[in-house]
């Protein structure tokens, strides 16, 4: 196929998509341990001949219960997208994950989206995917019900590195930590960002280091420090250096502020997106504004030196666009 579906929602399923070989969880960060599952999906799909499609939800099953949004998401529905599409699947289908839906019974489940609205060959899961109320859906639930529906069931065990599992909990906690390697290595790419430059407080213009501003979720556990960054505006790269935080001037929840180099445009209103690099360094305090500078000129040499030498982690770090061609 060669064309791209992002659906919401299984109520109108183009027929080009019916019969197709499912991917099921909810994939957030699509890191190596999701891209095995996809990679298996298309696999078989080719074998048969039908269409790879990934179905996902959103919001995230432990918000929706929880008084409000508190899960450090490392891709909402359309970061999702963009990676699946850039993987190749033939497409994404996002439903709405509400009460009604989690308290569907496991066969009505199957029943409805599985069989009806999809009419799916083949699904493929990971060992830890549960659906259905009370989590009744095992993937040995999902086999028998694909022996009665005529359906296959592939499982797949969790990809594992330095004898523990890839995870989208272990990624959070290392950016968490400010161990970004770790989670780049995890992910199979550069954690990315994107935001609309808003208005800041003008003060890095001030310092010589004027920077693009945009807010982060409440929920973001993003360590807070200075980052080396790679930034794509339209089909345009830059490289910069970025901060999350500013102990200095007491903001509760300061906006990611990337400075781009060689940089002088009026972007306010355009949305950049950001792929983090490195991890340069801590937030810090400073007796004042001249030791502030010199640390930042600092910064900008260890950013330049990092992102000179980045190489892609996977092919997919050049389909998404944040590796230059060549």
């Amino acid at each position: 196929m060669s064309e791209f579906w992002a659906l919401d929602g299984l109520e109108k399923v183009p027929a080009d998509l019916k019969g197709c070989v499912v991917a099921i969880g909810n994939f957030d960060g699509v890191h190596l341990g999701h891209q095995s599952v996809i990679e298996r999906t298309m696999r078989l799909a080719a074998a048969e001949n039908k269409p790879a499609v990934m179905l996902t939800f959103e919001p995230h099953p432990r918000d929706l219960f929880a008084p409000e949004p508190f899960m450090f998401r490392l891709t909402d529905g359309k970061a999702k997208a963009r990676l699946v599409r850039a993987l190749g699947m033939d497409a994404i289908i996002v439903m709405e994950f509400t009460k009604h839906l989690a308290s569907l019974e496991a066969e009505d489940f199957v029943e409805q989206f599985l069989v009806c609205a999809l009419k799916a060959s083949a699904v493929v899961v990971g060992n830890d995917f549960h659906f259905g109320k009370a989590r009744r859906g095992t993937p040995e639930f999902l086999k028998q019900a694909g022996e009665k529906s005529g359906f296959n069931v592939l499982q797949l065990p969790l990809l594992e590195t330095e004898n523990d599992a890839v995870s989208s909990s272990r990624i959070r906690a290392c950016l968490n930590t400010g161990e970004l390697d770790m989670a780049n290595a995890l992910l199979g790419y550069h954690w990315q960002l994107s935001g609309e430059v808003v208005l800041g407080d003008q003060r890095g213009r001030e310092l010589g280091y004027p920077t693009a501003n945009f807010k982060l979720p409440a929920t973001c556990l993003l360590a807070q420090g200075v980052y080396g960054v790679r930034v794509r505006l339209g089909e345009r790269l830059f490289d910069g250096v970025a901060s999350f935080g500013k102990p200095m001037f007491d903001i509760h929840h300061s906006p990611f502020e990337a400075h781009i180099f060689d940089f002088d445009e009026d972007i306010y209103g355009q949305t950049i997106e950001v792929a983090l690099v490195n991890h340069i360094r801590g937030q810090m305090t400073f007796e004042g504004l001249e030791d502030l500078i010199v640390q930042m000129d600092d910064d900008s040499k260890k950013a330049k030196a990092a992102l000179a030498k980045v190489q892609p982690l996977t092919p997919l770090d050049k389909k998404l666009g944040f590796i230059i061609q060549g």
